[in-house]
C-alpha cells in the first residue's frame, strides 16, 4: 500500500508491458509491486536493495503479490549497474533521503533530521544516480524520486547530475499532478494530495563512446551460478495435477526446490552475469519442494497463480469465519467433494493453500505469516 504522492514516481516512469525495468532501491516493495502490476507478467523486473534484512522484506512482499517475472538482489548500485551495463529500458531510483515528507506521520523522521544529514543524503543520491546511468539503454528512461522537500536533495541533485552527464536530458513527465519545478520536475506538497514527493524524469539521449557496453550475451558458455537443472517429468506431472492451463512451465531445480522461470528470466542465464557477485536472492517462482522422494507444493506457487488456474479452489468471502481460522493456521471445513491440494482465495484473490480430505482442509499457510492475535 502507498499513499497517493508516493505512487507518482512509477506513474512518471511510464512502464509498458514487455519492458525491462530496474528498481534500484526497492525495499520494502510498494513501488516495485506497482511496476510489476504495470508489466502484467511480461518483460522483466529486477528489484534490488543493498540492506539484506530489507531485501528479505522486499522478497516476501513480491511473493505475497504473486510476481512471477522478478529477480531480487541485495548488492550495491555500483556493482549491480556495472554488471548489467546497458541492460534496462527503464530504471527507478527512489533514493534514500532525509524524509521531510514523512514528518507529519513519523516522529523518528523528525528526530533524525539535521542539516548534515541532508548534505549526506544529497551526496549519496548523486552517487546512486551516477551508478544507475550505466545500466540504462540508449534512449531509456530514468526516474529519480524522493519523499523530501529539501532543495539540495531534489533540484540540487538533478542539476548536478545533468552537469556531470550531458548525455541525459530532462523529460516532460506528461502528468498533471503536483507542480512543476526546473521546468519538468515534479513537486507534490501535502496540499496537492499525499504526504509529499519529488520526481524527475530523464532520457538517455546517447551513450558516450568510452561507456558503450561490450556485449555480455554468450549463447554457448558454461552456466552461471546459481546453476538451474531442468526438472524431471515427475515434477511436471505433479504440477499439472494441481494447476491447469500450463500455469507453470520452464521448471528448474535449484537445490531441493523447483522454480518456474519466465522466458525473460530464463534468458538472463544466457548472459555472462555473475549472479553470486550480485547477491541474487531469487528469480522466478518457488513451485515445488523435494522432500525425500516426494514433492510438495510451495506457498509461492499459489500466491502467484490465478484463481482459474488452480484445479481445486476454495473461494472465501471476506466475512467468512473460515477465512480468519485459515489465517490463524487452523483447519477449516470444506465440501466433501474436494480432494487434494487446494488454492484458498479471498474474494477471488489467492491467499495460500491447504490439502483437503474428509471434508476438512489441512492448513498449509506459512507459520511466519499467520495471524496470532486471535
Amino acid at each position: 500500500m502507498q499513499e497517493p504522492s508516493a505512487m507518482s514516481a512509477v506513474t512518471m516512469l511510464g512502464v509498458q508491458e514487455g519492458d525491462r525495468v530496474l528498481d534500484l532501491c526497492a525495499a520494502p516493495g510498494s513501488k516495485t509491486t506497482q511496476i510489476a502490476s504495470a508489466l502484467n507478467g511480461t518483460g522483466l523486473l529486477w528489484s534490488n536493495e543493498i540492506v539484506r534484512s530489507r531485501a528479505n522484506i522486499l522478497l516476501r512482499n513480491l511473493e505475497r503479490c504473486g510476481v512471477k517475472n522478478a529477480a531480487v538482489s541485495s548488492t550495491s548500485p555500483e556493482i549491480l549497474c556495472k554488471e548489467l551495463t546497458g541492460f534496462f529500458d527503464k530504471i527507478l531510483v527512489d533514493a534514500p533521503c532525509s524524509g521531510e515528507g514523512m514528518f507529519r506521520k513519523d516522529e523518528n523522521a523528525r528526530a533524525e533530521w539535521s542539516k548534515e544529514h541532508v548534505v549526506a543524503c544529497a551526496n549519496r543520491q548523486l552517487m546512486i544516480l551516477n551508478s544507475a546511468k550505466a545500466a540504462l539503454k540508449e534512449g531509456g528512461v530514468l526516474v529519480y524520486s524522493t519523499c523530501t522537500f529539501s532543495y539540495e536533495e531534489n533540484e540540487g541533485v538533478v542539476e548536478k547530475f545533468l552537469q556531470q552527464n550531458p548525455e541525459f536530458e530532462l523529460m516532460d513527465s506528461g502528468e498533471n499532478f503536483g507542480r512543476n519545478t526546473l521546468n519538468f520536475c515534479k513537486r507534490i506538497f501535502p496540499m496537492d494530495g499525499g504526504e509529499g514527493h519529488f520526481g524527475a524524469k530523464f532520457r538517455k539521449v546517447y551513450t558516450p563512446d568510452d561507456e558503450r557496453p561490450v556485449s555480455k550475451y554468450k549463447k554457448n558458455k558454461k552456466p552461471n551460478k546459481p546453476i538451474f537443472i531442468k526438472a524431471d517429468k515427475n515434477a511436471y506431472d505433479f504440477v499439472n495435477e494441481i494447476f491447469r492451463n500450463n500455469e507453470y512451465t520452464n521448471l528448474y531445480f535449484l537445490g531441493d526446490k523447483v522454480y518456474s522461470l519466465t522466458d525473460e528470466l530464463l534468458e538472463l542465464y544466457d548472459y555472462d552475469i555473475d549472479f553470486k557477485k550480485l547477491c541474487v536472492l531469487k528469480t522466478g517462482v518457488e513451485v515445488l519442494m523435494l522432500k525425500g522422494k516426494r514433492y510438495e507444493p510451495c506457498h509461492n506457487a499459489f500466491t502467484a497463480c490465478s484463481k482459474n488456474s488452480a484445479k481445486n479452489v476454495i473461494n472465501l468471502d471476506i466475512n467468512d469465519k473460515r477465512l480468519y481460522k485459515f489465517l490463524h493456521g487452523e483447519e477449516i471445513a470444506v465440501d466433501d467433494n474436494i480432494r487434494g491440494y487446494c488454492c484458498v482465495c479471498v474474494e477471488d484473490i489467492p491467499l495460500g493453500f491447504g490439502k483437503a480430505s474428509s471434508s476438512m482442509l489441512k492448513n498449509k499457510y506459512p507459520k511466519g505469516l499467520r495471524n496470532n492475535n486471535g
